[in-house]
């Protein structure tokens, strides 16, 4: 203990038993004193650590009302989990269902894909058997156009054979054509091709060539004459003489006849019956009905 020197002089007078026990006295107050002021010190350093127990405690406070705020969040936003979750738990019990039915709607379109099979196979040997028989109505139809054209053909070779013999006495009467050919011949073209005329009739009027040129069909159709026309035009190309065309035919419909006139009014129609009201003429011409040789004369003219 730290005495000051007047103490210390002033002590000096004292008893020396009465000395020590002051320096014994103060020795403990000292003593006393030092322990005080330990304590205080850790009094100090104690609140110093009650105060940042107190700060920690705020923030600790300040942090759980905080949490206590994430906490009721976390909870409304597990809330709207949950009922996100109801709902899809409901989508999905929903597209179950939808799945179910696609399963039934898939395996009813399996029984109808079965069934639509099962009835092409059917339509497969329909169709085989309709080709056959589609196969054997063109040959049939091949068959009866050829026997058709033969028939035609025949028909008006048949018509034909029934006008040659009038027509000597039908050009003179009808045109003054003094007759020195009848035939039924091919005309030949330059370039190789050739006509059929039916009807062939070459003769003299006021010393000029004339040409009867006539077509025979049993009812004559419109395309008749047109290809008649046509026909006309080669002939033309080839035949040096003024030719008088006429188409003969049985019956003329009133369309067709209407279509002539204003289409081919320079071909003349005649009935069979009005030619062959013409008396048979077999003159005894040195060409006859022109069978000798009836080519000769059309290829002169190409010369």
């Amino acid at each position: 203990m730290n005495i000051s020197t007047g103490l210390v002089r002033k002590m000096e007078d004292f008893d020396p038993k009465m000395k020590d026990i002051l320096f014994c006295f103060m020795d403990e107050i000292e003593e006393k004193t030092s322990i005080i002021a330990v304590g205080r010190g850790d009094f100090d350093e104690l609140k110093n650590v009650v105060r940042q127990l107190a700060e920690s405690q705020n923030r600790t406070e300040h942090r759980v009302e905080e949490l206590a705020v994430a906490q009721n969040r976390t909870e409304h936003r597990l809330e709207e989990l949950a009922v996100a979750q109801n709902r899809t738990e409901h989508q999905l019990e929903e597209l179950a269902v939808a799945q179910n039915r696609t399963e039934h709607r898939l395996e009813e379109l399996a029984v109808a894909q079965n069934r639509t099979e099962h009835r092409l196979e059917e339509l497969a040997v329909a169709q085989k058997q309709t080709e056959i028989a589609v196969t054997a109505l063109v040959v049939g139809q091949e068959k009866l156009r050829s026997e058709l054209g033969g028939l035609s053909m025949d028909v008006g070779y048949g018509i034909e054979d029934k006008m040659i013999p009038h027509l000597r006495q039908f050009a003179l009467h009808e045109f003054g054509i003094e007759v020195t050919l009848v035939d039924r011949r091919n005309v030949f073209y330059p370039d190789g091709n050739h006509d059929e005329v039916n009807l062939y009739v070459e003769g003299k009027k006021d010393g000029h060539t004339q040409y009867l040129i006539g077509e025979c069909k049993a009812q004559p159709g419109k395309k008749d004459f047109d290809k008649f026309s046509q026909e006309l035009k080669r002939l033309q190309s080839v035949l040096k003489g003024e030719i008088t065309p006429f188409m003969v035919g049985y019956h003329f419909a009133p369309e067709v006849e209407s279509y002539a006139v204003e289409q081919y009014p320079q071909i003349l129609r005649y009935k069979t019956f009005q030619i062959t009201a013409y008396k048979r003429s077999f003159s005894p011409s040195p060409q006859g009905f022109g069978l000798h040789d009836a080519n000769t004369k059309i290829r002169k003219n190409l010369q």
